[in-house]
C-alpha cells in the first residue's frame, strides 16, 4: 500500500490530503504531520482573536474549485445564519476562526470518506527536523525520535516566522519583551499600561496585532515602524469587475508595458469616481502567467520598485477594520512611522529604539515596554532555525529561486528541483513555497488549484508504488 506524507496540516496540506482521499481509487496511507494546535488550520485559520477577519468575502472562500458556493452553503447552515440574506453573507467577511471550523469540518468528512475507501489516515502530533531522500524512498526524521519512510512525499510548510531585522545590537532579540511570532496570544498579552508598544512593520500582520492588544485590554499607545509607513487600503468596490485591461493584455508584453497600461486604465476608472482596486482585481487571475513571463531583470525591477505598490493594492482590509485603524491614529492611539531601526536598548525601566524618520529625516529614539515583529514571514530558507527545509537546502535536496522567495520547482508538475537542477520524483511541494515560481501562490484561490492538481498526479502513481513493510520505527 503506497505511503504519502504530507508535511504541514494547515490549509494545503489538509486540502491536498482531503483530495487524494476523494480521487483516489486504491486503497493507500496518507501520513500527516503537524503539530496538534494548528492541525486543518494552520496559522491563518488558528487565530487567538475572533477579531480577525477574512480579507476575502465569504462567497470566494470556497475550499473547492469546482464548487464556488460550498464555505457560503456551510455558513447558511450555521444556526445564527440561517434567516439572514445569503447575498449579504456572500460579501461579508468571516472572522477566520469561523474558517478554521469549516476547514475541520471538511478534514472530518474526508476522514468517514476514507474509511469507506480504505485509506489508512495517520496524524502524526510532531514536526519534521530532517529529510532524505532516494529514487523510491523518502525518509523523515521527527521531533519525537521516529523515522518514518513514505513513497512520496509533500511539503506544505506555509510560513515561517519573521526575520529579526538587522540593528548593532542583536542580542537584545533574546529579551522575553521581544515576541519575533506575532501569530502567537503571548505577544499581546500581559502588557504594560505605563509605556507604548512598538510593533515593527505596518501591513495586515500589524492590524491584527493592534486589534489583538485592544481585545486583550491594551490602553495605551502603539508606535509603529516600517519602511514605507502605513498605505493599507479597505475594500470599497465588492463586485464591481472591470474586464478592459484585460482586454488588451499581450504575452510579450515588458514590465514597463505593463505598468503603463496599468496606470492608463486606473486613470480612466478615476475620471468616473472609482480607486483603483477593480483594475488590480482584474489583473488577479493573470498574475501567474505575468510573473512566469518576467525575465530575472524585471523580477529585480518589481521587487525593488514596485512590491510595496502591488502590496497595497492587493492585500486590502475590511472597511469597518480599516476605520477602526484609522480612528486609533486620530484618537492619538496608534502612531505611524516610515523609517528604519537602527539599534535597540534595553535597561530595567524601559526598551529605547533608536530609529532613523523618513519623513523628519533625522535620527528618533522612543521608549516602550515591549517590541513585536509584524514584518512579513522569512522566505530565506537560509535564515531559519533548526529547519529540515534549511538542512535540505544545505544538502542540494532542494534549492531556492535567485530572489529566495521560495523553493524551486516544476509549477506543472510540483515536483521540487535539486541542485543539479533535476526534478525528484517523489518530493513536492505547494502553496507559499512556490512563490519565487508563481509569485501569487497564499491564497485559498491558488492553493485550492494546487492541491487537487497534485492529487490527481498522486492519483496516477497509485499503482506503481511498491508494497512496503517498514513504517516507523524509533531513531
Amino acid at each position: 500500500m503506497k505511503k504519502i506524507g504530507i508535511i504541514g496540516g494547515g490549509f494545503t496540506g489538509t486540502m491536498t490530503a482531503v483530495q487524494i482521499i476523494d480521487k483516489s481509487t486504491e486503497p493507500c496511507e496518507i501520513i500527516l504531520i503537524n503539530e496538534r494546535e494548528t492541525l486543518n488550520k494552520g496559522i491563518a485559520y488558528n487565530p487567538y482573536s475572533e477579531k480577525h477577519l477574512l480579507n476575502v468575502i465569504a462567497g470566494k472562500m470556497s475550499a473547492y474549485l469546482n464548487n464556488p458556493d460550498h464555505f457560503l452553503d456551510w455558513v447558511m447552515q450555521k444556526d445564527e445564519f440561517i434567516n439572514k440574506d445569503k447575498t449579504l453573507i456572500a460579501n461579508s467577511f468571516f472572522p477566520r476562526q469561523i474558517y478554521g471550523e469549516y476547514l475541520c469540518n471538511i478534514w472530518e468528512e474526508a476522514k468517514k470518506c476514507a474509511e469507506s475507501k480504505q485509506i489508512k489516515i495517520t496524524v502524526i502530533d510532531s514536526f519534521v527536523v530532517d529529510l532524505d531522500i532516494t529514487e523510491n524512498l523518502v525518509s523523515l526524521w521527527l521531533d519525537n525520535n521516529l523515522k518514518l519512510n513514505i513513497d512520496d512525499c509533500v511539503i506544505a510548510t506555509g510560513n515561517h516566522i519573521p526575520r529579526n531585522p538587522r540593528i548593532k545590537n542583536m542580542d537584545f532579540y533574546n529579551s522575553p519583551n521581544y515576541f519575533q511570532n506575532p501569530w502567537k496570544i503571548e505577544s499581546v498579552k500581559d502588557t504594560k499600561e505605563n509605556l507604548p508598544i512598538l510593533i515593527i512593520g505596518n501591513g495586515l500582520t500589524m492590524v491584527d496585532t493592534v486589534l489583538g492588544l485592544l481585545e486583550q485590554g491594551f490602553k495605551g499607545e502603539n508606535y509603529s515602524i516600517s519602511p514605507n509607513g502605513f498605505n493599507i487600503l479597505p475594500h470599497r468596490h465588492n463586485g464591481l469587475k472591470y474586464s478592459k485591461l484585460v482586454e488588451e493584455l499581450r504575452d510579450d508584453m515588458s514590465i514597463y508595458e505593463l505598468v503603463k497600461l496599468i496606470n492608463k486604465h486606473i486613470k480612466t476608472v478615476r475620471e468616473h469616481g472609482v480607486s483603483a482596486e477593480p483594475i488590480i482585481d482584474s489583473l488577479r487571475p493573470q498574475t501567474q502567467k505575468i510573473w512566469k513571463s518576467f525575465s530575472e531583470q524585471e523580477r529585480d525591477l518589481f521587487m525593488s520598485r514596485l512590491r510595496h505598490l502591488w502590496g497595497v493594492a492587493r492585500h486590502r482590509i475590511p472597511l469597518h477594520t480599516h476605520d477602526k485603524i484609522q480612528q486609533l491614529r486620530i484618537d492619538g492611539k496608534l502612531h505611524i512611522n516610515s523609517g528604519k531601526i537602527i539599534d535597540i536598548i534595553e535597561s530595567n525601566e524601559s526598551i529605547t529604539v533608536q530609529y532613523f524618520d523618513k519623513k523628519e529625516n533625522e535620527l528618533n529614539e522612543i521608549n516602550v515596554s515591549r517590541i513585536i515583529n509584524c514584518t512579513g514571514p522569512e522566505t530565506d530558507l537560509i535564515n531559519l532555525d533548526k529547519s529540515f527545509l534549511k538542512n535540505c537546502l544545505l544538502k542540494g535536496i532542494l534549492t531556492q529561486d535567485k530572489l529566495k522567495l521560495g523553493i524551486k520547482a516544476d509549477t506543472v508538475s510540483f515536483q521540487i528541483i535539486n541542485s543539479n537542477g533535476k526534478p525528484h520524483t517523489n518530493l513536492y511541494t505547494i502553496g507559499s513555497n512556490l512563490k519565487g515560481e508563481l509569485w501569487e501562490s497564499t491564497a485559498v484561490n491558488e492553493l485550492r488549484e494546487q492541491a487537487e492538481k497534485l492529487a490527481e498526479k498522486l492519483k496516477a502513481q497509485q499503482l506503481t508504488s511498491p508494497i512496503r513493510k517498514q513504517g516507523f520505527r524509533a531513531s
